[in-house]
């Protein structure tokens, strides 16, 4: 076949939701978590570099805090990022699911994938990205990253006054994952699973489960760890550093 007669099929479009709407209190008081510096950065800035770090990715949709979009928006005007890629900051919601949801109505027609990704999650390599997107275009409707378990885990009995909690099972630890992002999602999947699932939930593959859709997992990568506790900062800075050593800047 020519190349004048080759059917042209179109590359599916890809967009990437951050929702930066928390406070993390876990890291203590003041500033967001997402707004947090990591070597001078915000880590907010690191997400949003590791997203357009792809190539595949058109189009990065930070969700703000509801009364923080204009921080945002000027914090990411002040730090260098890909042409090619363009930037929405929309306001976001009272909980990271309806965060979501905004990021999700913000984005054009035309956009077939979209990859949702923690703020908390700045340093996620590349190559674990582009890893979730070529699944997706494989035709899974979500793909979520993840590392196999280093510790056993146990399930208990749930305290809220500080005593010993009681172990109740031990899980299987060869079938258990710690699950990342970006997770990655058939768009019209993953907005059918928004306007459908109304429970609160921890992340938004947990919502196309609820639909009777099949979840896949890729492999993950521990440098795209969550920062969450202060230890996760010091971390982050060593990964940070080594990087720079490696790429020799």
């Amino acid at each position: 076949m020519s190349d004048e007669t080759r059917p042209v099929v179109a590359r599916a479009r890809t967009a990437a939701v951050i929702p930066a709407a928390g406070r993390g209190v876990r890291l203590g008081p003041g500033t967001p978590k997402a707004l947090r510096t990591l070597n001078g950065t915000p880590m907010l800035v690191h997400a949003v570099r590791a997203m357009a770090a792809s190539r595949s990715v058109s189009l990065v949709v930070v969700v703000a805090p509801p009364d923080g979009a204009a921080e945002v928006k000027s914090l990411l005007a002040d730090h260098a990022l890909p042409e090619r890629t363009d930037f929405v900051v929309v306001p976001g919601g009272a909980s990271r699911q309806e965060s979501v949801k905004l990021g999700l109505d913000a984005l054009p027609d035309g956009i077939d994938i979209v990859l949702v990704h923690d703020a908390a999650r700045p340093l996620v390599p590349v190559d674990t990205v582009d890893a979730v997107i070529e699944a997706v275009r494989d035709g899974q409707p979500a793909v979520v990253p993840a590392l196999p378990l280093a510790d056993t885990v146990k399930e208990v009995v749930p305290t809220t006054d500080g005593s010993p909690e009681p172990v109740v099972a031990t899980p299987s630890r060869a079938r258990l994952r710690a699950v990342q992002t970006p997770q990655g999602f058939d768009h019209d999947t993953l907005r059918r699973a928004h306007d459908t699932v109304t429970e609160d939930v921890t992340d938004d593959a947990s919502m196309v489960e609820q639909l009777g859709l099949q979840v896949v997992l890729v492999p993950g990568h521990e440098e795209a760890f969550k920062v969450t506790r202060p230890l996760d900062l010091v971390l982050a800075e060593a990964v940070l550093a080594r990087r720079r050593a490696n790429d020799g800047f």
